[in-house]
């Protein structure tokens, strides 16, 4: 039960940059882009990556082959950003996404830890 908490957790995390997708309008509210520029559109290519991290989150929570897989997708997508927030200078506009998903990363350890100790621990 802690484990399907801990996808539901990392789900969560990535369920409203995901709607970005769908309300493009987010874009502006989450990360201050401006309609019509080349990095708004990026970011709206963002939001449809990140629906694949959602789903693979929410695969996750009911399907334990799938979640090792998950584990990387979602390592890939919080830890990249967080190594980029740092290396850029910690930018003040994007803190509370850096906090987010500093926030989650226990939730991601734990999962991992869970997804990778139990495949090797099957063998």
């Amino acid at each position: 039960m802690v484990i399907k908490l801990c996808w539901a957790v990392l789900a969560l995390i990535h369920v409203i940059p995901a709607l970005a997708l769908f309300k493009p309008a987010l874009l502006t509210t989450l990360y201050g882009a401006q309609t019509g520029s080349v990095t708004y559109m990026l970011l709206h290519h963002r939001a449809a990556l990140f629906v694949g991290v959602f789903i693979a989150c929410i695969y996750a929570i009911f399907q334990p082959g799938s979640r090792q897989l998950a584990a990387v997708v979602v390592a890939v997508s919080m830890v990249s950003f967080l190594v980029l927030f740092a290396l850029s200078g910690n930018p003040a506009g994007l803190r509370l996404v850096a906090i987010v998903d500093l926030v989650g990363l226990p939730f991601l350890a734990f999962a991992a830890w869970h997804a990778f100790h139990v495949a090797l621990a099957g063998e």
